[in-house]
């Protein structure tokens, strides 16, 4: 009796860790709309640059320029990256009505322009730049590193904090770099 007991339950473990996955759920880390590598849900590995801005409450500008200028998934992708990402703070500072005319569709071009300056094409923690070095951002356009008393900055804007990503680094900055 003792065995068809344990047998019983056995079977049951056993048909139970069988069943399948229950559907999947969008994350909040998900942007809406989001189609591609961006739309790729994963709550086990490290998140890409995309979902370390999305996952921050001070970083709902820049999540809104990266949607309107189309380049959600080309971020998500494998990389690597080095982001520079300002804060809804950073963006404040701009002149009054300049954040939404470069939301506006007609103004896509220059939004990406002024998002590719805040990005690289390599995985440089803050650790790996020298005071001095020039960095080539996505666009084409340059930035200069300034360090001093273990703090960074680059292109004038300070890096306030950095978040190591799946394909590479998000470095937070106080400031919007213009091309």
């Amino acid at each position: 009796m003792l065995v068809k007991h344990m047998l019983t339950t056995v079977l049951a473990v056993a048909l139970v860790s069988c069943s399948p996955a229950p559907a999947p759920v969008e994350d909040a880390a998900t942007p809406p709309d989001a189609g591609g590598q961006a739309a790729v849900s994963d709550d086990v590995s490290m998140p890409d640059v995309v979902k370390v801005a999305v996952g921050s409450p001070d970083h709902t500008t820049l999540v809104a320029a990266l949607k309107a200028a189309d380049l959600v998934n080309s971020l998500a992708n494998a990389g690597p990256f080095t982001v520079f990402a300002p804060t809804n703070a950073a963006f404040e500072k701009l002149p009054a009505g300049t954040v939404e005319d470069l939301l506006k569709p007609a103004n896509k071009d220059k939004l990406v322009d002024v998002l590719y300056q805040h990005v690289t094409t390599s995985a440089l923690s803050v650790d790996e730049f020298a005071d001095g070095d020039t960095v080539g951002m996505a666009g084409g356009g340059k930035a200069v590193v300034k360090k001093q008393n273990g703090e960074m900055w680059i292109g004038g804007a300070k890096v306030i904090g950095s978040v190591r990503a799946s394909n590479g680094w998000v470095h937070v900055i106080d400031a919007v770099l213009l091309p």
